[in-house]
């Protein structure tokens, strides 16, 4: 599977501070054996969308945004993702929010998006929060439903009856 991780940062794209929450990312990827790539974009719309808009013509399954989901002027990750979304994927979000509601107050003010691309292959798109603990929090709740939810996308069978346990303990 393919992975592409887009942090969004105007700090991080001068080199001004290192991404920490982009590698986390990238490596829970790899570890699993997936193809991950990361990329840097500033906090602007339109290189946020060419980011994404890459991802997806590379044949990217899932694409995460790490950054830009909060309250400042900066903050436009959701307006430049939600273009790519043609299924929206609220339980993703609320999830997330969930767990994220468990670390910190602060987590009901994200704004991140989760959506399916129109494109084909079908890849997810997913808006984060920027800090290493949200990355964390991401690897451990939704890096184990990825390869469930990329077979669903791809409408591999399994037999009938079959029950698949996809719990995460």
């Amino acid at each position: 599977m393919k992975l592409v991780v887009i942090t969004v940062s105007d700090r991080c794209y001068r080199g001004e501070t290192e991404d920490k929450s982009g590698p986390i990312l990238v490596q829970a990827g790899q570890a699993l054996g997936w193809s991950a790539r990361p990329v840097v974009v500033p906090d602007d719309k339109s290189a946020l969308a060419e980011a994404i808009a890459q991802a997806l013509a590379d044949r990217a399954r899932v694409v995460l945004t790490s950054g830009g989901t909060g309250l400042a002027p900066r903050d436009v990750t959701p307006e430049a993702t939600r273009p790519f979304i043609a299924t929206e994927l609220p339980g993703v979000s609320q999830l997330l929010m969930e767990r994220s509601l468990q670390e910190t107050p602060f987590a009901a003010f994200g704004r991140g998006l989760a959506g399916l691309s129109a494109t084909s292959p079908r890849a997810l798109i997913l808006n984060i929060p920027g800090s290493p603990k949200a990355a964390n929090t991401t690897v451990a709740t939704l890096f184990p439903l990825f390869k469930h939810m990329i077979e669903q996308l791809d409408q591999k069978e399994r037999p009938t009856g079959a029950y698949v346990d996809h719990s995460v303990a």
